[in-house]
């Protein structure tokens, strides 16, 4: 795709000073049309009319339009529709005709992303992502060779979800009677596990989710039935439910995929496999558990693009980042990022590694497991079963003249005992701890039996963070809130405070939520902290202290963000405390 914003330098629509003052802010801002709209560099119609400008000029695509982060494109759509004299469908609001669709091969219709939506006596309407790919038209036309085909446009992510979905509903109905098929005449045998149906119907699943954005799969059996529910923005939903007969073959496959035993139903198992899913790696870390109805089988999704995310863009506040930032460029010492299981810790992790490394340096990591693979580190991997968990490794890696170590959880005192050593002797050393807040860390490392001076002189930083549910942008309203519940928070609220609300659409499946956001807060420890953690200061005056320091709460993090209209003030009681 053409740069955009240096032809809109070129046309004077922006100027130079406006893309220096977001490259110089912190923590600094993408140059996109979305922050220069949100910092009122530049308003929103005109970017509209400049973009409506370059697909009509055929500089851009539809496609390359949906890419623009930021920008609803619908009033766009609809004035090139206009223009072109074709129609604009809003796909999320039509029912498409099953019959119709079910008339051609799927295979071509993903090919050109195409959906015929509507056939009457005259006439099949279809939707093209690109109503200007003649080839595609005069290919959708052969498929129909008795009537016209009129076209219309939509936005192209939606064209290729509803393509997605449509497949996943067509192909489930048969899989399902192949795999009674398989049952009924491998029952002697018990091989149902080498069924291609079963295999088939786990790739649809594996689709399904991922297109949902979900971050785990749960295959759960019970009582009468084989339910399997997503883990999508942090909340579960149940996405299929089959007859209990199809429970056994579908576990089986999946202990077979992840190298478990398969004949092992009564002790928990860990596993993981890869898999290729739209053109895209994955890799899914399994655990088994036993149930009373049967195992309970849990997938964790690992996109391994994700661990390129840039600290900038994980979601910190500018306080934050800015803290955060300078911490992990010390030369030594302990960084830890606390949390529960869940609220982005290793995410958290990777970011700071990716901002840290260097040719210069030797980064090791020892994690549990190895969630995603980067280039320019040693990655250890914890085998307990062969005497190598994470204090044997920490021992070794300190032999491999480590600069830097990365530490996937500081779960005994043997482990943080030898990180906090590894700090003191020049190194530093990242890891995670499972507290729920900045402060709790201090006391939970002390409680775990080190002495105060160790920790007072290792500690540079300690960051909590959780992850909250973001605001869905196509349905967001203003909230009236209750000033009862105002009153509680009004130390962290200007004079006249707005918060906002999703009302649910479909884009979000009627949550009012999509997407997560993250909050956070960092406890630096000045040497004013460090002295009092090693007097065995409590905790209320640690508070105190870092109060005076102006450190922010992790809650008060969190109205900000609310305050922004990034989440709502209801995500933020659920995920953390006043």
């Amino acid at each position: 795709m053409v740069n955009l914003i240096e032809t809109m330098l070129k046309e004077k629509l922006i100027t130079k000073e406006a893309i220096s003052a977001l490259v110089k802010s912190r923590p600094p801002k993408k140059i996109s049309f979305a922050n220069l709209v949100r910092e009122k560099m530049i308003d929103l119609k005109t970017v509209e009319r400049f973009l409506v400008k370059k697909i009509k000029q055929k500089t851009i695509t539809l496609v390359d339009l949906e890419r623009i982060d930021g920008i609803d494109i619908v009033p766009i759509m609809t004035e090139i529709a206009h223009d072109m004299g074709v129609e604009y469908i809003d796909l999320d609001e039509i029912e498409i005709d099953m019959k119709l669709f079910s008339k051609v091969p799927h295979k071509q219709l993903m090919k050109y992303n195409v959906i015929p939506v509507e056939e009457n006596e005259f006439h099949v309407l279809v939707v093209f992502d690109d109503p200007d790919d003649m080839s595609a038209q005069d290919a959708v036309q052969r498929l129909f060779p008795r009537k016209p085909i009129n076209v219309a446009i939509a936005i192209p992510k939606q064209i290729k979800k509803h393509l997605q979905r449509l497949e996943i509903s067509e192909s489930i109905e048969g899989l399902i009677t192949e795999i009674r098929d398989d049952l009924s005449q491998e029952s002697i045998k018990e091989n149902t596990e080498d069924s291609p149906a079963v295999l088939k119907l786990i790739d649809i699943l594996l689709k399904s989710s991922i297109y949902a954005g979900a971050s785990d799969i749960h295959v759960e059996a019970t009582e009468k039935a084989c339910v399997i529910r997503e883990r999508t923005d942090g909340m579960l939903r149940q996405s299929f439910t089959f007859d209990k007969d199809i429970f056994n073959p579908l576990a089986s496959k999946l202990k077979l995929l992840s190298n478990l035993d398969i004949a092992e139903k009564r002790k928990p198992q860990d596993g993981r496999f890869s898999a290729r899913v739209s053109k895209k790696d994955f890799d899914f870390r399994v655990s088994t558990l036993p149930t009373i109805y049967g195992e309970s089988i849990v997938m964790r999704i690992l996109d391994k693009t994700k661990a390129m995310i840039k600290l900038e863009e994980a979601g910190m506040s500018r306080i934050c980042y800015e803290k955060f930032s300078k911490a992990i460029k010390v030369p030594y010492g302990i960084v830890l990022v606390t949390g529960p299981t869940g609220s982005g810790k290793t995410t958290t992790l990777y970011g700071a590694l990716n901002a840290i490394k260097d040719v210069k340096d030797k980064i090791i990591t020892v994690e549990d497991p190895v969630e995603y693979q980067m280039s320019g580190l040693q990655q250890v991997q914890v085998r307990p079963n062969v005497g190598l968990d994470f204090a044997a490794a920490l021992k070794s890696i300190l032999r491999q003249d480590p600069d830097k170590i990365m530490i996937g959880e500081i779960r005994d005192q043997e482990t943080l005992r030898i990180a906090i050593q590894a700090a003191l002797t020049g190194h530093l050393v990242l890891s995670t701890l499972h507290t729920n807040d900045a402060i709790s860390a201090v006391t939970r490392i002390l409680d775990m039996g080190i002495e105060e001076y160790l920790v007072s002189g290792a500690l540079v930083a300690i960051q909590a963070q959780r992850l909250v549910r973001k605001i869905c942008t196509h349905c967001k309203i203003e909230l009236d809130v209750d000033d009862s519940l105002l009153n509680d928070i009004r130390e962290y609220l200007p004079s006249n405070p707005v918060f906002y609300e999703g009302k649910g659409c479909r884009e979000c499946g009627n949550s009012g939520y999509s997407g997560r956001e993250m909050i956070s807060e960092v406890l630096v420890i000045s040497e004013t902290l460090s002295r009092m953690i090693a007097k065995n200061a409590s905790k209320e005056e640690m508070t105190r202290q870092a109060k005076e320091e102006h450190f922010v709460s992790m809650f008060e993090d969190g109205i900000s963000k609310a305050l922004e209209g990034k989440t709502t003030l209801e995500e933020i009681y659920r995920v953390a405390r006043l």
